[in-house]
């Protein structure tokens, strides 16, 4: 069961990723040059198979004790973040993650960028953003396969789930070359936020020297619990927000009935003025922004999206975390010391999503 329970975990958090990517590289594709989106995808590939062919092997070598404590606090870090959202999203206080929306918009930036081409490449914009996409989310399909398969001693299981999302996700790109809005992410994102934060929740406390009632059968306990709670929180939020709908419905004044219209005449030539003034915001031309360092843009991306990836946008909850590790290690002799984690997501979940509402 628990190699069962990783693949799923693997596999719906891989295509997720998978299905962003996958999304940004078809709008390119479909409104920029295919073969410099293929290309750059081609490339993201082979740079993330260069980083699991160094990094796989070394990761093997840390001790079992050490990675769990450390895989299992980013995880749950990284878990409660997709929880927090999903609930936020599922209570209507976040708008819905929309791959249709996404698709236009990158076909509309793709659309207006200038085309240019470099080293070989007919279109180094369609060639940069697909690279760009292929990468970023395939380190986070990397982090999950090597610190999942590492932790379970698994990897070739966790390599075969990754695969097997990414193949998934691919095909169905491939057939309707559209944005893959059929795809419920919204409801995946939920699911894989629970398993994230349950594996992490059960690798940390490992990690810290507690010990599960049951070992590894914990997790069908842990699993469904986080579950229930993120599905209790976002029945909070649904009535919280029922009930600021009626007050805000009883608030609201009477509508006043609207004023008679009034006829206003000009000359020609004001009417004219007032036309060109009018007109001339809208034909001015824009200015045009300072160019930056690519080098120091392409730095301050990525340190923002491995910030993003291990803290998020709350540091708050990643030290709530730490700090709940902590404990965990120093009551690591009292037999009841896992139950401090379970107490930590207990009080850092609702903490997040209520300052998320402030």
């Amino acid at each position: 069961m628990n190699s069962l329970a990783l693949f799923v975990a693997v596999f719906l958090a891989c295509l997720v990723e998978a299905v962003e990517a996958t999304t940004i590289v078809l709008a390119v594709g479909a409104t920029r040059n295919w073969r410099s989106a293929l290309t750059g995808t081609v490339v993201g590939v082979v740079v993330l198979a260069v980083i699991v062919a160094v990094v796989g092997p070394a990761i093997t070598l840390i001790p079992l004790g050490f990675l769990r404590l450390v895989v299992g606090g980013l995880l749950l870090v990284f878990g409660m973040q997709w929880i927090r959202k999903a609930v936020l999203r599922a209570g209507g206080y976040k708008a819905l993650h929309d791959e249709t929306l996404i698709y236009q918009r990158e076909v509309a930036e793709a659309r207006a960028a200038r085309k240019e081409s470099r080293f070989g490449v007919s279109d180094w914009y369609a060639f940069t953003l697909s690279f760009k996409a292929v990468l970023l989310e395939g380190l986070e399909v990397v982090f999950i396969v090597l610190t999942f398969g590492a932790n379970q001693k698994q990897i070739g299981l966790a390599s075969l789930a990754a695969a097997a999302a990414i193949l998934v996700v691919v095909l169905i790109g491939a057939a309707v070359r559209a944005p893959l809005s059929r795809v419920p992410e919204n409801t995946l994102k939920f699911v894989v936020g629970v398993m994230l934060t349950s594996f992490g929740l059960f690798w940390g406390a490992e990690g810290a020297g507690a010990v599960w009632p049951g070992a590894d059968l914990a997790l069908l306990a842990i699993i469904p619990a986080v579950a229930v709670y993120a599905l209790l929180l976002v029945a909070v939020l649904r009535r919280r927000k029922a009930a600021q709908l009626r007050r805000d419905e009883q608030s609201r004044p009477a509508a006043a009935p609207e004023p008679a219209p009034v006829l206003v005449t000009t000359t020609g030539d004001a009417s004219g003025r007032d036309a060109e003034t009018a007109a001339a915001p809208a034909s001015a031309p824009a200015a045009q922004p300072q160019r930056e360092n690519a080098v120091v843009r392409g730095l301050t991306s990525f340190g923002v999206f491995w910030w993003d990836f291990i803290v998020g946008d709350d540091w708050r909850i990643a030290a709530g975390t730490a700090v709940g590790l902590a404990i965990t290690f120093a009551v690591s002799g009292w037999p009841a010391s896992w139950l401090v984690m379970p107490i930590a997501v207990l009080i850092l979940l609702p903490y997040g999503i209520r300052r998320a509402l402030r």
